[in-house]
């Protein structure tokens, strides 16, 4: 057990769409992201995802409507739900999701970033 500072944590790297390992809970990961421009649309047919905004603010656009979020709030994305993540500046992310998901779920993409990356 050894406490992780998430500021730090985001100091260790730069580039955008590559989520990084912090912690694990269970079979959970508690990844650290930073994200500029648009993603790709894509879902996760097995499971939910958690975004919670460290810094910054960002939006994630749904087949039928758009949610902005800003530093401190969050939201869970429903499994199967097709969503993009945007972000118009920088914005530092922590994603909450099981041990294994791949960032792009099953869409392939030059964004597919490796899993399991830990920092």
């Amino acid at each position: 057990m050894e406490k992780i500072n998430v500021r730090d944590k985001f100091g260790l790297f730069s580039d955008h769409w590559t989520p990084k390992v912090i912690a694990e809970m269970n079979d959970y990961q508690f990844k650290l992201v930073k994200i500029e421009g648009e993603f790709v649309w894509h879902d996760h047919p097995e499971t939910d995802e958690v975004f919670i905004v460290v810094e910054g603010s960002m939006k994630i656009e749904f087949e039928d409507h758009t949610i902005e979020l800003d530093e401190g709030e969050m939201i869970v994305v429903p499994k199967g739900v097709r969503h993009k993540p945007v972000a118009d500046s920088e914005c530092k992310v922590m994603l909450v999701e099981p041990r294994g998901v791949v960032n792009t779920g099953e869409a392939e993409s030059e964004l597919t970033a490796p899993n399991d990356e830990w920092i």
